[in-house]
């Protein structure tokens, strides 16, 4: 922190406007508009709570200028004049929360489909996007690249009609002017071949018509990425160049769609990774901001006070907490965004898309999930200290043991069974209001499986997301019994089981293990149950199942020099999983030497030292690998434990708890993935909500 207070929460001018801090909502697409690119409800209460969580500037999103620049279903649009009237509100809505609005005016060129569009895609050459869908595009004639400036122009006229503050221009992640600015893309031999005339033509036509009092600005990929596309040198050397007078400040990024993980970082992405590029931008005298994996309140601190860039760029931290800004300044822990990319993922399916571990990310517009507190909060505590990967904390995390839980008035008293990322979030949600919550967890340790996908290479920011819970359960007096048996007779004494309003059952699930002769081999785990264990990782082994938490530990094994056979069902690794989550995990596992994959292809028989492996209709015996053979893993997802938790429940009913008894996660129907456990928590507490409501 610098002298006087952090240098992010000091304000900043950028052309006629102010911020009154450093914190950018960037533009993040979302999925919340109209099939016709009209604003929603749900996209106006989404953009305004990011403004009332402190951020000083938000953008809505890359908006398209014209019809055929349309890259996603509900992709806000810019195109026509009918948009005005929605973007006004969106403005006044953002306004109202003490913040500045930004649109970033785009177009796809060749990213864009004609599936989505309704026309075939248009670009500076014929040259397909392969990532987007590979539809061949046209090379539009040189006079239509003029009609092209003058739509970003007409765009910009129309924010700054509807109360728009602040314009970006769309220049990076291999979109339309990125596209002219590549030699991988601009094969032309006219007078746009030249790579900055184009991007001429728009940064003019959007400085006339935004008019002197919205400011405008252009982001950029310092690197493209990939082999053939542009290096940061010549990138620089391009925007150096440009009509810098006529723009307000740069926002740095880096990638395209050849290089997705350098737009969207992976979690194992150092934060701030691209502040260095971005530093070099700072010569040309205009404010300069960044992106890229700046999700810890340090890391934007380290980025502005260090002087690489003037404001930071935050998507998927703001996410997954809207006020993560007001936190950061306020010195107090937020929820953490774990990069998972299950955000992005989603953007193909048309669908509004959730975040991994905020459900009321684009549902906010629905009110609160649980009734007003009826009491104040216990005082926040300091978070605890980020334990290094070599500590306990790297296992689980500890909870106090045995505490009463804090008084409450009225709300009621929560029995919460198990302390996996459904208890957690339960016990969360139900203290805020005020309801006294007692959680009982049959490890020693909490965490469940959000603690054993912290160990693997591949989820580090799990970690983090788990010592938040215990931060803020710590925060409300919650409660929390570790080493206690959720069985009949045992837990009434230790748990407040005879006063308990509401039951919540989340205890997870077990790994399903198919039937097949030698399954009970002593070699042979759940994945889930091996990870559990600790044991020293082995120098080889079998990972059977191809799914999302089998090719996990396939890569974290693998990476530990492991020599790994992984045999799926499946017809890719991980086919569950989007593009964007694995883009690192699939090209290290199918380029690794020392790691066999056989899919479409399953376990028929398994002995000691040998596997019957069928492919279709051949059947082969197969050694396992390495001269010292190790475990075989087995990971065909989790199912309830029906035997145990039927009697849980059984004894459970016997005691009609008056607002109910609610069965959350992998111990129901509503588990199989870190986000669908969170949403049944929020379901179940809200259940509790409306049924505390009713009069008794």
């Amino acid at each position: 922190m610098s002298e006087g207070g952090p240098a992010v929460g000091r304000p900043l001018t950028l052309g006629p406007v102010r911020l009154r801090n450093r914190f950018v909502a960037a533009p993040m697409e979302r999925n919340y508009c109209e099939p016709d690119g009209a604003v929603t409800g749900r996209y106006t209460a989404y953009l305004a709570r990011r403004a009332r969580g402190g951020a000083a500037l938000v953008f809505a999103e890359a908006a398209y200028v014209r019809a055929d620049g349309k890259g996603r279903l509900r992709q806000l649009g810019v195109d026509t004049d009918a948009c005005v009237p929605g973007l006004a509100r969106l403005a006044g809505a953002v306004h109202d929360g003490g913040a500045l609005l930004g649109v970033e005016l785009n177009h796809g060129g060749r990213t864009a489909q004609s599936a989505v569009s309704g026309f075939q895609p248009v670009a500076p050459s014929p040259v397909p996007c392969l990532p987007a869908g590979g539809e061949l595009p046209r090379e539009a004639p040189a006079a239509e690249v003029y009609e092209l400036a003058a739509a970003y122009g007409q765009a910009a006229r129309r924010c700054r009609e509807a109360g728009v503050d602040v314009i970006s221009i769309h220049g990076a992640h291999g979109y339309l002017v990125h596209q002219f600015l590549s030699p991988a893309f601009n094969l032309r031999a006219d007078e746009f071949a030249h790579p900055l005339r184009f991007l001429g033509l728009v940064v003019e036509a959007v400085r006339e018509q935004a008019g002197p009092g919205v400011a405008v600005g252009l982001r950029l990929s310092a690197h493209e990425g990939f082999e053939g596309g542009l290096t940061a040198g010549r990138t620089f050397e391009l925007i150096s160049r440009t009509r810098l007078d006529l723009l307000d400040f740069l926002d740095v990024s880096a990638g395209s769609y050849e290089a997705g993980q350098w737009s969207i970082q992976p979690a194992e992405w150092e934060p701030g990774l691209l502040a260095p590029y971005a530093g070099r931008y700072r010569a040309l005298g205009l404010p300069v901001g960044v992106a890229g994996r700046i999700n810890t309140p340090e890391s934007a601190e380290a980025v502005v006070a260090g002087g690489l860039a003037d404001f930071v760029s935050l998507a998927r931290a703001l996410h997954a907490d809207p006020d993560f800004p007001r936190h950061a300044l306020a010195g107090r822990g937020y929820r953490p965004c774990i990069a998972c990319n299950l955000c992005i993922d989603r953007l193909g399916t048309g669908e509004p898309i959730p975040c991994a571990v905020n459900v009321r990310a684009g549902r906010e517009y629905l009110g609160p999930v649980t009734a007003p507190a009826r009491r104040d909060v216990a005082p926040a505590l300091p978070a605890p200290p980020d334990a290094p990967p070599d500590t306990p904390a790297d296992h689980g995390a500890p909870l106090r043991r045995g505490t009463p839980p804090t008084t409450a008035s009225g709300q009621g008293a929560v029995l919460v069974i198990g302390a996996g990322p459904a208890g957690l979030e339960a016990a969360r949600l139900l203290a805020g209001p005020g309801y006294r919550v007692q959680v009982v967890e049959r490890e020693e340790r909490v965490g469940g499986r959000l603690a054993l996908a912290g160990r693997l290479r591949a989820y580090p920011e799990h970690r983090r997301l788990l010592q938040w819970y215990v931060a803020e359960l710590d925060r409300l007096g919650v409660s929390v019994r570790t080493g206690v048996e959720a069985a009949r007779g045992r837990l009434a004494p230790t748990a407040y089981l005879p006063e308990a309003d509401a039951i919540v059952v989340a205890t997870g699930g077990v790994g399903r293990m198919p039937d097949v002769p030698g399954v009970r081999s002593p070699h042979v785990h759940d994945v889930r149950d091996w990870l559990t264990l600790g044991l020293e990782a082995p120098r080889s082994c079998v990972v059977w199942g191809a799914d999302r938490e089998g090719v996990a530990v396939a890569d974290h094994l693998a990476a530990g020099g492991a020599e790994v056979l992984i045999i799926g069902s499946q017809p890719s690794l991980a086919p569950e999983v989007g593009r964007r989550a694995k883009i690192l995990l699939v090209p290290r596992l199918t380029e690794n030497p020392r790691v066999r994959i056989l899919l479409e292809s399953t376990i028929s028989a398994i002995e000691p030292e040998r596997l019957l492996v069928r492919s279709g209709d051949h059947a082969e015996w197969l050694p396992l690998p390495g001269p010292l053979p190790g475990p075989l893993l087995v990971s065909h997802g989790v199912v309830p434990p029906s035997r145990p938790l039927s009697t849980l429940l059984a004894a459970f009913e016997e005691l009609r708890p008056r607002l109910g008894v609610h069965v959350i996660g992998d111990a129901g129907d509503s588990g199989g993935s870190l986000h669908r456990c969170l949403v049944a928590a929020e379901e179940a507490a809200g259940a509790i909500a409306r049924a505390s409501a009713r009069p008794r």
